[in-house]
């Protein structure tokens, strides 16, 4: 990661609306000081979220794709890279990345592993005191050449209507899903646990409607944190609410079901994790993991307000949340991306907090803040905002990660303005009660 000195306005992000009666409780929302910073650039490819953990002394990240793509080609650059701290994790050279040996993909229509995984968060199971049984929350991507229908089990997709997919009209869209990988080496090696949410087909959105060029539909982009005994899962929501029919179909409705989901599955069931997941359905976490949940309503933007249904172009919506807990607040902290074109084109960051400590209480988890921008580029794209730990005493005695975070952090996100395509920090942001 280089560093360049570079010299930004200092920015002040003052969030002290209140919450729209999204919180149960009347508190001050806390405030978000963004700081210029020297700039670092990121030697490797990230996804929505950078899985890492502490393996003894040792900070340890992975990012990368791994699998069998057809639009872009198959990848092998799943890697990890360690240090000190997370400053020396992230200035990790090229050459200094280690490829962890990964589970092979399975043919189409055999059991096993279809297309490409990219690991957003990394749950350390504390029952190991070496502190190297980690599971893998992974993103994963399919076509319907990776994963035909299947009549039998309702899984797998149908290559009729096909929407369009990112590299030209000849190319298909991805479908996105979320699984589970274990290692008991501290992630130099993984074995396949499998999916534990997905969309079916019947919610998959076709032509002539999906002109987004983004997903077919969906579930993906997660974030995951620990509260109680359970793993909550915070992700883009990209399916109908429903079954799609271009007859009957309703943006209003499609606009309803999308947006930043949760779902949650047992610490107990992540060796075993197929279908295990639980959706938020409005009331409680009762929806099946292949079913229909309620999105976070405060993070919806209103139609009226240009918010819109995914799979249209230019429709707006939050997307790619990274979630923290915040032990200086003692509140979690969401960061996310706002799309406004096709592609996920959009140049800002937003943030959005939850003063509730355990989500699994009532409808705690639900009851976020209405999202506040905290950074705006005119002329670029940003994806994958996230929080990092810092090299401070405090993050590594802490031993902080992207899940766990101080009053001080470090702002990164994948910047791409004319030809550059940049995963880069060039803020810190200091954080006041």
């Amino acid at each position: 990661m280089k560093k360049i000195k570079t010299t930004v306005t200092l920015a002040v992000i003052t969030l002290l609306s209140a919450c729209n009666n999204v919180q149960k409780e009347t508190k001050q929302i806390p405030t978000a000081t963004l700081i210029s910073s020297e700039k670092f650039y990121f030697n490797s490819f990230v996804d929505c979220n950078m899985a890492e953990a502490w393996i003894g002394d040792t900070f340890r990240i992975f990012p990368g794709k791994y699998g069998e793509d057809p639009v872009w080609g198959a990848a092998n650059d799943l890697k990890f890279a360690n240090g000190k701290n997370a400053d020396e994790a992230f200035s990790a050279t090229k050459d200094a990345f280690i490829n962890p040996v990964m589970p092979l993909n399975a043919k189409p229509g055999e059991a096993g592993l279809h297309g490409a995984v990219w690991f957003e968060t990394i749950y350390q199971d504390k029952k190991d005191a070496g502190g190297k049984t980690l599971y893998a929350v992974y993103h994963n991507e399919n076509y319907p050449a990776t994963l035909p229908y299947n009549a039998a089990t309702g899984e797998g997709y149908i290559d009729k209507k096909w929407p369009q997919g990112l590299t030209d009209s000849g190319s298909a869209a991805a479908v996105c899903r979320i699984g589970i990988m274990k290692s008991t080496d501290g992630g130099r090696s993984w074995i396949n646990k499998g999916i534990f949410i997905e969309d079916l087909q019947p919610r998959m959105i076709l032509k002539p409607h999906n002109t987004s060029v983004t997903f077919a539909g969906g579930v993906g982009d997660p974030s995951a944190v620990v509260s109680g005994n359970y793993l909550y899962l915070f992700y883009g929501e990209y399916g109908y609410k429903g079954s799609y029919d271009s007859a009957t179909y309703n943006p209003g409705t499609e606009w309803s079901g999308q947006c930043i989901s949760i779902a949650r599955i047992s610490l107990d069931d992540l060796d075993n994790p197929e279908g295990k997941a639980k959706r938020w359905d409005g009331k409680s976490f009762n929806a099946v993991y292949n079913g229909i949940g309620e999105p976070v309503a405060s993070l919806q933007i209103p139609m009226d307000a240009g918010g819109g249904p995914a799979s249209k172009a230019g429709s707006k919506f939050h997307w790619g949340p990274s979630v923290s807990w915040n032990t200086y607040l003692n509140c979690w902290v969401m960061m996310m991306a706002m799309s406004e074109g096709i592609k996920w084109e959009g140049g800002s960051i937003w943030i959005s907090y939850n003063l509730n400590k355990d989500l699994g209480e009532d409808d705690n988890a639900q009851q976020w803040s209405k999202p506040q921008m905290l950074l705006n580029k005119p002329g670029h794209i940003i994806w994958y905002p996230s929080l990092q730990p810092t090299s401070n005493s405090f993050d590594v005695e802490n031993k902080n990660t992207c899940l766990q975070l101080g009053q001080e952090v470090r702002l990164f996100y994948k910047d791409m303005h004319g030809d550059s395509s940049e995963y880069v920090s060039e803020y810190k942001i200091r954080f006041e009660k």
